[in-house]
């Protein structure tokens, strides 16, 4: 099996979810060869081909051209799975290169399955196992379902590749995000509310307890999506990414996607009613007990110390 990865660059620099897709490929022992469209002097560092287009002309967005540039890669090197990171670029690209392919194309993959891949459904509150029917096969992969592995001790073999083809649209740049709220990015402790908090009343308590711990209080995507908390505390791969000392996580059931955003935390607490919860499996302390009980207590607790 040959895997095709498709690498992401951003205003000139080289982005880390390459090494999610190296991991994937990793996972799977297969031969790898990379696509990017950037810059000689950020590479990833990897042992196999990696095809280089230049972002000088073809642009960091370019769907058309970048299109025409995969199809010309997928040529000479046949993969089986053409592989893209579960971003803004991914899934724009993926479905474009799986029509023009006429291939399956299977997006936000969290896990590999003995004959196919595992999608989340319903929101992320369940899994699925699906199957390509399609000798080959277009994926996005959900940013921090699989392990990094970070760059190598070598440069790979780098093959440039180029195309005529004309961008039907112009690239004007990229526009800052508005700043405002809360950066939980700094803060050393944060504690989370999920769907297990029940009300929007009880977020008062979940503050309280932030506080107390001398820390700022998050959210995860439905408590966020239920307009109880303002998207500047969310947490996740649509929100904020954060690594603080401390991280609590009362109510949260652990989706991919809001693992993906705190589980470079140097200690995770997680606080809920089911001990078979998916945040357990990273979590250093599991408490399992309803919240609404257990973190009252544990404020006062802290209060009086």
């Amino acid at each position: 099996m040959k895997v095709l990865l498709v690498a992401e660059s951003r205003e000139g620099k080289l982005l880390g979810n390459i090494n999610e897709l190296l991991g994937f490929a990793k996972n799977l022992a297969v031969e790898t060869a990379v696509f990017l469209v950037g810059k000689n002097d950020s590479l990833p560092k990897f042992s196999g081909r990696l095809y280089l287009a230049p972002v000088e002309k073809h642009l960091e967005y370019n769907p058309d051209g970048h299109k025409a540039l995969l199809l010309e890669v997928v040529e000479k090197e046949h993969p089986d799975l053409i592989v893209f990171a579960h971003s803004s670029y991914g899934w724009d690209l993926a479905p474009r290169l799986a029509f023009a392919l006429k291939v399956a194309q299977i997006s936000e993959v969290v896990a590999l399955a003995d004959d196919g891949f595992v999608v989340p459904a319903c929101n992320s509150k369940l899994r699925r196992q699906v199957k390509s029917l399609s000798p080959r096969t277009v994926l996005t992969l959900q940013a921090g379902a699989f392990p990094t592995v970070e760059n190598g001790a070598s440069l790979p073999e780098v093959i440039p590749v180029d195309t005529d083809t004309a961008p039907l649209v112009g690239f004007a740049g990229y526009e800052a995000a508005a700043q405002g709220g809360v950066d939980l990015s700094k803060a050393s402790v944060v504690v989370s509310a999920g769907r297990g908090i029940g009300k929007p009343e009880n977020i008062a308590m979940i503050a309280a307890l932030a506080q107390a711990l001398g820390g700022e209080y998050g959210a995860s995507r439905p408590v966020v999506d239920a307009e109880w908390v303002e998207h500047n505390r969310q947490v996740g791969t649509t929100g904020q990414s954060v690594a603080p000392k401390l991280y609590v996580a009362c109510g949260i059931s652990g989706a991919i996607q809001h693992l993906a955003g705190m589980k470079k935390s140097e200690f995770i607490v997680a606080v809920n009613t089911d001990r078979d919860a998916p945040i357990g499996e990273i979590a250093d302390v599991l408490v399992v007990a309803d919240l609404k009980q257990f973190v009252p207590v544990m404020t006062e607790k802290l209060k009086a110390l």
